[in-house]
């Protein structure tokens, strides 16, 4: 089960609303798979269908959660005219065998999680808590 602040899920939702009809992607990076931290990143192919991280950026973002002793908890994306489910590119390119892949389609307002690994996609139930301060 993914466990998710209600802030974080606005925060991937309005960056998936603010770049329809390309799709969005970013990590959430975190501790003992707790999601805290959000980074948006670019999709380096500018794609309605498809997204890709900019390497370069990767290698930072990636590198820097190594520094700051953390671990990409999410890896999110879009969809923009599909329901929210793993694509067989976005099956072949998980390579995080901890990560949650989260997808939003802009589509329909789905907002769901998987565990993807060796191929296997296991949906998982998403808990989003409301932090009231």
């Amino acid at each position: 089960m993914l466990t998710i602040s209600r802030e974080l899920v606005d925060l991937i939702v309005a960056h998936a609303r603010e770049d329809h009809p390309d799709e969005a992607c970013g990590v959430i990076a975190g501790r003992d798979g707790v999601p805290e931290r959000y980074i948006r990143m670019e999709n380096a192919e500018r794609s309605p269908t498809f997204y890709r991280f900019d390497s370069m950026e990767q290698f930072r973002v990636w590198r820097e959660m190594d520094d700051r002793d953390e671990e990409p908890v999410v890896i999110y994306h879009s969809h923009t005219a599909t329901e929210a489910y793993p694509s067989r590119t976005d099956i072949s390119y998980a390579s995080e065998p901890y990560a949650h892949y989260v997808l939003y389609s802009t589509e329909l307002d789905q907002f769901r999680s998987f565990r993807i690994v060796d191929g296997v996609v296991e949906e998982e139930e998403v808990k989003i808590l409301d932090v009231e301060g």
